[in-house]
């Protein structure tokens, strides 16, 4: 295994390579790499394998790695070879992950994922997904076919779910992230953004419920409190996050109530002891700007670290940090072809391009076969 790259002395001054505590753990440096979907897990059941565990391994410079989100039961999945963290070949598998990037030097955790209505007829035994209400998120997942090709697909219209189906992902959040721990895992983070199921529960445009779970912001936001507790009970909550995206409307997720919603929720969150938020921040050209008043509100709500993530650079990542507005600022793309970017960011060398037609599916090329510098 290389040796993780150390960035020169005369850089330590940014704060972007001043080390951190997160919880227990120990991050020698402010950025963190973002999960990302990849699917190249190995069939048939999703598992992960040694080309994930090179990829990784390769990128254990991070302060800190959020592997990609990873479905907490069958239910929970939405797109192809995405991995899983139910199965025992899915622990045994990952703990071949984290084995490598411990070896390497680097801290990591697992994004524990459900997709709610984000997902396709083909993942089911019923052909329908579930979610807090039957609404359609007017979104397409990535599906592999028969033919071994991957396409963007429709998302049908989802179930309702039932109290008891609400208690059983509760449950499933519960077991996976025990799993999760098992498999070497330094912590979990809970997604809670982008459209998933917890995102949706926290939605007016999404849930239309008029039970615990829905209604008034006490009410939905019950699910991701309670998902928070139960994952806590099991990672612990010094080694738990949560990921949210409260400005990030795509799939028919726009919610006038959205804010309020979010630091209310980050207040209860704050009260458990979580040990961090991760703000996820739209990261297109012409998305909109997450306003100051938002970031300090947050900062007010919760006194736990905070994680940004949305398109940032190095200076913009320096800026945020020399702020006070976040702890450590995560980076997504540029990791992809970039498996040293600490160290590049650190000397000011130029970055090297991802290919796109390689982020989905696929081997080692556009994977694990990009140079460090």
């Amino acid at each position: 295994m290389q040796p993780v790259p150390v960035p020169p002395k005369a850089t330590m001054t940014s704060p972007l390579f001043r080390p951190l505590q997160l919880g227990p753990l120990h991050l020698p440096n402010r950025l963190v790499m973002a999960p990302m979907t990849r699917s190249r897990t190995s069939q048939p059941g999703n598992v992960p394998n040694e080309l994930m565990a090179t990829y990784y391994a390769q990128r254990a410079s991070a302060g800190l790695i959020v592997a990609e989100a990873t479905q907490i039961s069958p239910q929970g999945q939405g797109y192809s070879f995405t991995p899983g963290i139910h199965s025992e070949a899915q622990v045994d598998g990952w703990r071949r992950v984290t084995d490598a990037v411990h070896a390497a030097g680097g801290r990591m955790v697992l994004q524990l994922w459900h997709v709610g209505r984000m997902s396709h007829g083909s993942f089911h035994a019923d052909g329908l997904p579930v979610a807090p209400s039957a609404l359609s998120p007017d979104a397409q997942v990535w599906v592999v076919g028969a033919d071994g090709v991957g396409r963007m697909i429709d998302c049908p219209v989802p179930r309702e779910m039932t109290l008891q189906d609400i208690q059983a992902v509760i449950g499933d959040f519960r077991r996976a992230a025990a799993n999760a721990m098992r498999a070497g895992f330094d912590g979990v983070e809970i997604h809670g953004a982008n459209g998933y199921l917890i995102d949706q529960f926290l939605r007016t445009t999404a849930n239309h419920r008029t039970d615990a779970y829905g209604g008034g912001i006490a009410q939905r936001t019950r699910f991701a409190a309670e998902v928070a507790a139960a994952v806590a009970s099991e990672a612990g909550v010094e080694r738990t996050g949560m990921r949210l995206a409260p400005f990030i409307t795509q799939r028919n997720m726009h919610c006038p109530e959205i804010i309020p919603t979010i630091l209310h929720l980050a207040r209860h969150l704050d009260d458990l002891g979580l040990a961090y938020l991760h703000l996820a921040e739209a990261d297109w050209d012409d998305a909109p700007q997450i306003p100051d008043s938002f970031r300090h509100d947050l900062r007010s709500a919760y006194q736990g670290r905070l994680i940004v993530a949305g398109k940032y650079d190095a200076p913009r990542a320096e800026h945020i940090l020399q702020q006070g507005l976040a702890d450590l600022v995560a980076f997504g793309r540029p990791f992809i072809a970039n498996p040293d970017l600490p160290a590049r960011l650190a000397a000011h060398l130029p970055l090297a391009a991802f290919d796109p037609t390689t982020l989905f599916g696929g081997g080692a090329q556009g994977y694990a076969d990009y140079a460090a510098a």
